[in-house]
């Protein structure tokens, strides 16, 4: 399909225009810092922090099946009522040496953490991770063509390749576009909430399905590329905004289904 079929397409389903938001005005972390902070009944505590008082106090109620991050949040607003400041601090340091090999709640507890840590990026917004179908979305969108996955895992470059192409695809849409898109994609190859009733748009923006399944491989298992943040504002709409670093197992998530 020709980019101007694929614009006249988009335009059906453009949403109206959403009030101006500034991701950099609006990004929590302080000068020198690799994640902002979780704010929560009054206090402001980093990654480890929140992680080791979900361990302390909610590690065996949270590991199946995996919360929603509002579910999360709520635990650790429980775990700052159960410890206060003071028990937090007396728990941190411990936490931090348990080894995750060990113990698979503290694995557990650190990716929740850094969950929540996404989701509190920008000041009057929530943001997530980009589904695997998204980011399949994206490298779908982009001009980079298609490979056996052997063959591609064998190319040197092949990692900025994919960055450029998850940078090409974000930006071809409109960010509503990618979500609705990426939702069927993750019903369709990740086998989650497949939402039929938006399959028109999907067949005729998404038509080739064998790089549609190239596409989402390359992201679903592989959670070492990176990818930017959805940014959900306050005052409505969405956006895409910056890539964070990486979680506590080096690695980024990549939820098939949106993480809110």
């Amino acid at each position: 399909m020709s980019a101007a079929a694929l614009d006249a397409l988009y335009a059906q389903v453009a949403p109206s225009a959403a009030p101006v938001f500034s991701l950099a005005e609006t990004d929590r972390r302080r000068a020198g810092e690799d994640f902002p902070s979780i704010p929560v009944l009054g206090l402001e505590l980093t990654v480890s922090e929140a992680a080791a008082a979900l361990f302390e106090t909610a590690a065996d109620e949270l590991a199946v099946p995996v919360p929603d991050t509002d579910t999360l949040y709520e635990a650790l607003k429980g775990a700052v009522r159960t410890l206060g400041p003071a028990g937090i601090a007396d728990v941190v340091g411990t936490f931090e040496g348990l080894h995750g090999g060990e113990f698979l709640e503290v694995n557990a507890c650190r990716r929740f953490a850094y969950r929540l840590a996404l989701s509190f990026w920008y000041e009057g917004a929530r943001s997530r991770p980009m589904t695997a179908g998204e980011v399949g979305v994206a490298i779908y969108l982009s001009g980079m063509r298609r490979y056996r996955s052997a063959d591609f895992r064998e190319l040197p470059r092949r990692k900025l390749m994919l960055a450029r192409a998850i940078h090409e695809g974000v930006t071809a849409v409109p960010t509503e576009t990618l979500i609705r898109l990426g939702k069927v994609m993750d019903g369709e190859l990740g086998g989650v909430d497949r939402d039929r009733s938006r399959e028109w748009l999907y067949k005729q923006a998404l038509p080739d399905y064998h790089r549609r399944r190239f596409a989402f491989d390359l992201v679903q298992w592989d959670r070492s590329q990176p990818a930017p943040l959805i940014v959900r504002p306050d005052t409505g709409g969405y956006l895409v905004g910056l890539t964070p670093p990486a979680g506590p197992d080096g690695r980024w998530l990549r939820p098939v289904g949106a993480e809110w």
